[in-house]
Parts: C-alpha cells; structure tokens; sequence
C-alpha cells in the first residue's frame, strides 16, 4: 500500500479547529496515523473524541485547519467520498443490522466496491472463524462480543486502508475487552492502519505504536505507547486535573 503523499502519512489532521456554534470544540488539534500504524486516541467525557472522530469522517468540518487523506486535502470533502477513499468506521455500539444474517451484514460492508469477492470472505472468516459458524443467525442474536467481531468483519469487506475504532471497549465485559483488543492487534497485523478512539488507556496503549492525549478539546500528551503507558502525567491528563 503506497502512500501518495510519498511520507507514509494516511492520515494528517493539521491545525484543526472545530466549533459547535460558539463553543469552540477541537482546539489547534494535530494528528497523524502513518501506514501500518496503530495509534490511539485517548480522554475521558467531553475531552472532544467523538468530535475528532466526527471531523476525520466529514460529519463535521473544521473552521481553520485541514483534513489530509493519503496526502488529499478532503477538508470540504462529503463523507461518501472519504470512506470511497480508503476510511471504514467501527462505530460505537457496533449499529449492526439485526435483522439481517452475519453473512448480509458483511456483503453491506462491500457494499461500495460492488460485489463482494471470494478472498474478502476468506480474510474474514481467518481472523474471526466464528463468523463463519455463525453466518446464517441473525446478526441481533448475537452477544456483545460477537456482534463487535461483526462490525470488525463488515468495515474489512470494504478492504480499508485506515480503520476507525469508536469506544471498541464500551459495553463489554473486561475478559471480552481484552479479547477484543487481541482481535483489533490481529486485524492491523494483517495490513491495516487503525486508529482506535478509547477512554480505556491500559489496553489501548499496551498494543498501539503511538498514542495522544485529548482534554477539553486541547491535545495534552503524544507519544510512543510505551512511553505514555509509563508516564506520571497521563493520569493526571486523562482526569483534566
């Protein structure tokens, strides 16, 4: 997978600032998720990740700042046109459709290809096996784990090249989130960018290569995971003390 902009950046949020009305949301914000990278976006309630997570999408733009894509300023670009780009989203709550099979649910994710391809199913099926026993059930029959792996499955149907994880933690038991997260390490050791949106510091941290800090809108820690999972300062950071 090479990169357009020739320095591996898929993704550049540069300068971004974001308002709702008055309220000045996302404030000088930089971010980046280079090819092959996990990176995770960490804060608490109202630190502004779900906004970010809104502006890298289109859902919200940005007053003064870029959005780059693979080195393409989409700043004013639709949505539609972002994830034709190479973005798939794993949104919070999964939001599968529950009266659909597992096996509908994947073909919608290979929706905007067209036709879904043998191998897509083949790469799926590899990494989350369950899928393929449980094809035929209805996918709101499913528990909590499973329908994550679901969500997973059906945003690599799109085949992506950067993966968006919102909360992928939230809901589940921690024997699960621990589960989940060896699955979200799997899905990037097969090839893809991912950045996960998470309150949960430990497990984000103990498999990304990279992680920021966000609080009240203000990008308050960066770092190799590493580091951050060994600093005094994130705690503090991550509660806004």
């Amino acid at each position: 997978m090479s990169s357009a902009n020739g320095d591996g950046a898929l993704l550049r949020l540069e300068g971004v600032n974001t308002y709702y009305g008055l309220i000045h949301i996302l404030q000088d914000v930089n971010i980046e998720v280079r090819e092959g990278e996990l990176v995770c976006l960490l804060g608490g309630n109202a630190s502004g990740k779900s906004t970010t997570l809104k502006t890298i999408l289109g859902i919200v733009r940005p007053r003064t700042g870029q959005v780059l894509l693979d080195g393409e300023d989409v700043t004013r670009r639709s949505t539609s046109y972002r994830i034709a780009r190479g973005i798939a989203i794993v949104p919070e709550n999964r939001r599968l459709f529950a009266p659909m099979t597992v096996l509908e649910n994947l073909e919608m994710g290979a929706y905007l290809r067209g036709s879904p391809e043998k191998e897509d199913f083949e790469r799926v099926y590899s990494l989350f096996p369950l899928l393929y026993e449980r094809r035929s059930q209805l996918a709101g029959t499913l528990s909590g784990g499973e329908q994550q792996m679901v969500a997973m499955a059906r945003a690599l149907m799109s085949r992506p090249k950067l993966m968006l994880m919102d909360e992928p933690s939230m809901g589940l038991a921690p024997v699960l989130v621990e589960k989940n997260f060896e699955i979200i390490k799997e899905v990037h050791e097969s090839g893809v960018a991912i950045l996960v949106v998470e309150q949960n510091a430990n497990v984000s941290l103990s498999i990304a290569d990279r992680g920021y800090v966000l609080s009240t809108g203000r990008l308050v820690l960066e770092g190799k995971a590493a580091d951050l999972l060994q600093d005094e300062g994130l705690r503090k950071a991550y509660l806004g003390r």
